[in-house]
């Protein structure tokens, strides 16, 4: 899946449509609560400018009901960007409207135009090639940077560049290192290749078990899907999470995954869902009535480590407990740590995980943070995303 990056377009006096992921969180009174995302697109964005192109970025952010809402503006964004980059940023108060018409059309070279909200048009969601062409007529050439939607077809990620014809349409180096880590290192690992794989359900990680389960050498399994496993196997689970309708399928993974599939050792547990609740140490599969899962165990936490330890490729997504409620953060800190002194090509999926190792201060000690939940899913997941391939060829 090799892509042209926007380092090999020649983009002086060009105008260049920059598709990012500004979907930052907001509080309540509309500031930025964390910018990363934006600090996230400026190696793409500088590039541009210190080449002499002029840049449109385009995002949605937040889900308003097709429709403008001004507490999904694109504005703080805007007034952020200008402080990170410390030069001028235009703000365009619609999308393909008057404003953004009139604001595309005196750009000059270095200049940098957000536009409004793009699911403030029912046309974005709905791929609508008519907003699309309007869209694609803004520009020269067009960059893919939003790897957090990448996994859908909105019409900023599938339709617009359709819609750009023989301009070039190339990747951004943030959505350039998430294809190389989560699809080129996947499909050429270096061995041994181990996944772990956390979370609440199996459910919503049933297609990356399997598809890992065919190329990883060991898959290791934490959080509260690890019951319905346990279940599965007939043993007690006591109050634990689990899901009842998953437990055939379960039992199909486990026959499927055979020695490859890795389940917890022992299990830390509590009579409540409290960091003050009682608590016990107990094997897997013996949690008591009453009680119920919220960690892996002191002795899983140390077999994780040390199959980690040994892994030359590492693939983590999901937390090994409520990793944001001490003490039963300790297996997700112990996993951490053990990924972030692998020495191994480390790749954090989206989500929590990724959450979990910024927060443990381990993000520069690991290979790739990825920045896409969803698509980082569906990628493990083998999937092909059209947002990608529609991209021009390196």
């Amino acid at each position: 899946m090799t892509k042209k990056s926007i380092a090999n377009v020649d983009v002086a006096n060009k105008t260049v449509f920059v598709r990012v992921d500004f979907n930052v969180p907001l509080d309540d009174a509309g500031n930025i609560t964390d910018d990363r995302r934006i600090q996230m697109a400026l190696p793409t964005i500088n590039s541009v400018l210190d080449r002499g192109g002029k840049i449109i970025l385009a995002s949605h952010l937040g889900r308003p009901k097709d429709a403008p809402d001004p507490k999904y503006t694109m504005k703080p964004t805007a007034v952020r960007l200008a402080e990170l980059l410390k030069k001028p940023v235009e703000f365009a108060t619609d999308t393909v409207g008057p404003d953004a018409k009139a604001k595309v059309a005196g750009l000059k070279d270095g200049g940098i135009l957000v536009l409004e909200n793009l699911r403030f048009q029912p046309g974005e969601k709905n791929g609508d090639d008519a907003f699309a062409r309007e869209l694609a007529a803004f520009a020269d050439i067009y960059v893919n940077d939003a790897f957090g939607t990448c996994h859908r077809t909105d019409a900023s990620m599938y339709a617009v560049p359709k819609a750009m014809g023989a301009k070039p349409k190339v990747c951004g180096f943030l959505v350039e290192k998430e294809i190389k880590y989560l699809s080129s290192a996947i499909a050429n690992p270096q061995r041994p290749f181990v996944a772990i794989i956390g979370g609440k359900k199996v459910s919503d990680k049933i297609m990356v078990i399997k598809n890992l389960l065919g190329i990883c050498d060991k898959v290791l399994i934490g959080g509260a899907m690890a019951y319905t496993f346990s279940l599965a196997k007939g043993e007690k689970v006591g109050n634990s999470l689990v899901e009842q309708d998953k437990v055939d399928l379960a039992k199909e993974l486990l026959a499927f995954g055979g020695d490859k599939l890795v389940l917890p050792a022992d299990t830390h547990c509590s009579d409540k869902f409290a960091a003050d609740g009682n608590k016990k140490i107990v094997k897997s599969g013996e949690v008591p009535d009453g009680f119920e899962g919220l960690d892996i165990g002191p002795e899983t936490a140390k077999l994780y480590a040390d199959i980690v330890l040994g892994a030359k490729t590492v693939v983590w997504n999901g937390p090994m407990g409520v990793s944001e409620m001490p003490p039963f953060d300790a297996g997700t800190k112990a996993v951490a740590e053990a990924v972030a002194k692998s020495g191994s090509v480390s790749i954090i999926g989206g989500g929590d995980s990724a959450a979990a190792i910024q927060h443990l201060g381990f993000a520069d000690k690991v290979s790739h943070v990825s920045t896409g939940g969803g698509a980082s899913l569906e990628m493990l997941e083998g999937k092909k995303f059209a947002a990608v391939d529609v991209l021009d060829n390196a």
